[in-house]
């Protein structure tokens, strides 16, 4: 059986979001708050196993706001912390 841990990402903003138990080794946290034409916020967020991986959500990003109808959103991404489980 894998050793399983936390993982954590703290965001420039002060979230801090907790992962796990988990036994996937991923290492980055990203986050999309989106801003709608009426007013309210839009929240995705997701992890991944490499920075590249996450990188690729930015690009996502770009496409999700025309077919979402964003009116502005805010893409954040942060490496994970490992502790023990």
């Amino acid at each position: 059986m894998a050793r399983k841990y936390y993982l954590t990402a703290t965001l420039p903003d002060g979230y801090v979001k907790t992962i796990g138990p988990t036994a996937t080794a991923f290492t980055h946290y990203w986050r999309i708050v989106a801003t709608l034409e009426n007013g309210k916020t839009e929240v995705f967020w997701g992890h991944t196993k490499s920075p590249a991986e996450a990188k690729r959500k930015r690009a996502a990003a770009v496409e999700a706001a025309t077919s979402r109808g964003w009116t502005r959103y805010v893409f954040e991404m942060v490496d994970l912390t490992r502790s023990d489980a």
